[in-house]
């Protein structure tokens, strides 16, 4: 290595040094230490005793364990598919050239930019059993709206319309990738007699499937890790139907003091986010079209 190429690398890993500094503090060592206090039973109150797996062990026997589970792996197999579908559908109604379309898209997005805990007061109020918006709103149908947040049945698709009313920031995502699938591929399809609904399938969404795919793994991960709506609109609650699996894990490091077994609860949660977010890279291959392909 020549004079001036080590001053290079060391000016360089000085300027980059704050970086690596906060890397090795803040996410480097809490990353390993955590795993080593999943083998514990720390408390945080006092230093821990080695128990080697047993955390894990006694997740398997854990019936709050197995609840949050299945409430996560609920909103998450239903709210995505949902979210994506309604998402798609707007951006292409949006793309359409009509009067007033900014002032459309803007409307649409604005649920995007609500704060969590604005969201969450919002909707306890819309879904309120008694004198909530929605319920009004079937009232005049006829129809007798549920308890919606305090039903173990619909305290769940609560959520989910919770969630899929802030779609409007993967609705901008589509919207912007729409922009870019060429004008001359629609005009040469319906030349050809193509309509508009074999136009989408076989023209656009292929063309914008890359970030179809970039939204699908940002909405896993993200649902997965699904906390502050429902700390905020339910604790848990109704009979735990909404204790979601980021609720129970911090229920058990801050309330009842068990980062041990919280920490287990963590690797684990990684584990499953890891082998979801791998299995949807491998199903990329069969419906993912880059260009030049």
């Amino acid at each position: 290595m020549t004079g001036r190429t080590w001053t290079n690398t060391r000016n360089g890993l000085l300027f980059i040094a704050p970086w690596i500094v906060g890397f090795v503090v803040f996410n480097l060592y809490p990353f390993i230490s955590s795993f080593y206090f999943s083998l514990t039973d720390y408390s945080v109150l006092s230093p821990g005793h080695f128990l080697g797996f047993q955390n894990y062990f006694d997740l398997l026997h854990d019936n709050l364990y197995g609840i949050s589970l299945y409430n996560t792996l609920y909103i998450t197999v239903l709210g995505i598919p949902l979210g994506t579908i309604v998402a798609l559908s707007l951006a292409l109604l949006l793309n359409v050239k009509i009067s007033g379309q900014s002032i459309y898209r803007t409307i649409f997005y604005l649920p995007a930019v609500v704060p969590a805990v604005a969201k969450a007061a919002l909707f306890l109020w819309i879904l309120n059993p008694q004198f909530g918006l929605l319920n009004q709103f079937l009232a005049v149908f006829g129809i007798s709206g549920p308890g919606w947040m305090s039903s173990t049945t619909w305290s769940k698709p609560s959520l989910i319309i919770l969630n899929v009313w802030g779609v409007g920031g993967a609705m901008v995502v589509y919207l912007a990738s729409l922009q870019d699938v060429p004008v001359e591929l629609h005009e040469a399809a319906e030349l050809d007699g193509a309509g508009t609904l074999k136009r989408t399938f076989s023209i656009t969404l292929p063309l914008i499937s890359p970030v179809i795919f970039f939204n699908l793994v940002v909405d896993l991960i993200n649902s997965l890790q699904y906390f502050a709506q429902v700390y905020i609109m339910t604790d848990g609650g109704p009979a735990n139907s909404t204790l979601v699996y980021a609720l129970y894990l911090y229920n058990n490091a801050f309330r009842y003091f068990r980062m041990g077994y919280a920490s287990a609860q963590a690797w684990i949660l990684f584990i499953i986010v890891l082998i979801a977010t791998l299995l949807l890279f491998r199903s990329a291959r069969a419906w993912v079209f880059y260009a030049g392909q």
